[in-house]
């Protein structure tokens, strides 16, 4: 079976302000030591899985320029540009009907964020090619969930059949559940019965459009009139009259919440959705003093702290706990357990029309 990966490139990433931003998210940015973007992992981690030529990429218009600056690699045809942001299911759906038009709706669609870390990838691959055997029966959606190691509460879960699996070490989903409180994570944690939902999915193309013809029939009329122009001079025109007034809906919601034949796989690949400057110090090394630096950097006296530099020296004297980013034109100093609420900095700045730094 023809595999091919859609890596979905449209977000935001506000809570790494200030160096995300509007015109440069958090998929753009370099967050390690060695120089690569979070989207230039991403399909650099998928080589020995997936031809270049069939790795598509959806994201935003205004961010085609990026995209082919870091992806040159990449065929143009190959990225799609969502002329509005209408959340997960309209940008699969659109990425599916391609993919039926260019490679046929028996291929198996890998369908990843850009910006998550992997720190194994020979696992993560065997798990990708695990979910693609499953994948192959019927009309089998296929999750990739993520075994928890503490209860987070900033994560979805997947309640799971713990009996006996069915193909290929895959778990029956009996019912996904939205970010809980810290208690009732504790319970899902406790119980084995649960998994972090990674938001990564394994299907075929015929499957995800039969599921989206079925519970979100608008939307799939919708991508239809536009995949009916594919290939013609008409596609960009229809493309941006239809796309912007589709039901802006995730694919959990509209799909995976609703459909029966669902079913995922634990992985164990030392996974992180990089969600917060605070997970930098999770795949970064930190110094003596637990601090995590990166660039020009002189900290004395500074404990826990993780300090990201510019084209600037970043100094700090007695101070713990703390995040410190510095970029061109704004300078962040948060304490480090309320890293979560960076994202009302971008609230507050919109407020105050100050767009510029947005």
């Amino acid at each position: 079976m023809k595999t091919a990966a859609v890596i979905m490139a449209g977000g935001k990433g506000e809570r790494f302000w200030p160096q995300s931003r509007a015109d440069r998210p958090k998929q753009f940015l370099s967050l390690t030591r060695d120089g690569e973007t979070m989207i230039q992992k991403t399909v650099n981690r998928l080589s020995s899985l997936v031809d270049k030529d069939d790795i598509y990429i959806v994201t935003n218009a205004r961010y085609l320029p990026l995209v082919r600056e870091q992806l040159p690699d990449i065929p143009d045809e190959n990225v799609i540009a969502e002329p509005a942001s209408r959340n997960t299911a309209p940008c699969i759906g659109l990425a599916a009907e391609i993919i039926r038009k260019r490679c046929g709706e028996d291929t198996a669609m890998l369908v990843l964020p850009s910006d998550h870390l992997i720190r194994f990838n020979a696992m993560f691959v065997d798990t990708l090619r695990r979910a693609v055997k499953v994948a192959e029966h019927e009309e089998n959606l296929v999750t990739i969930g993520i075994t928890p190691t503490y209860p987070e509460t900033g994560y979805g879960y997947i309640n799971i059949s713990t009996g006996e699996t069915a193909y290929s070490g895959a778990y029956k989903v009996i019912r996904f559940y939205e970010k809980p409180d810290i208690e009732r994570a504790k319970q899902y944690v406790s119980s084995g019965e649960y998994l972090w939902n990674s938001g990564m999915f394994v299907w075929k193309v015929s499957s995800i459009l039969a599921k989206l013809k079925r519970y979100l029939p608008d939307m799939f009329g919708g991508l239809e009139r536009i995949a009916d122009t594919y290939g013609t001079d008409s596609y960009i025109q229809t493309l941006e009259e239809v796309f912007p007034n589709l039901e802006a809906v995730s694919i959990d919601i509209g799909i995976m919440e609703r459909a029966d034949d669902i079913y995922t796989i634990p992985g164990n690949f030392g996974w992180d959705d990089v969600g917060s400057w605070l997970s930098l110090e999770r795949f970064n090394p930190t110094n003596e003093y637990g601090n995590m630096v990166k660039g020009d950097i002189i900290s004395i006296d500074t404990h826990n702290s993780i300090i990201v530099g510019g084209n600037k020296l970043v100094a700090t004297v007695g101070v713990e706990d703390l995040i410190i980013v510095d970029s061109d034109d704004a300078i962040l100093i948060c304490a480090k357990d309320s890293a979560q609420d960076v994202k009302h900095v971008i609230e507050n700045l919109k407020t105050c029309n100050r767009f510029e730094l947005v």
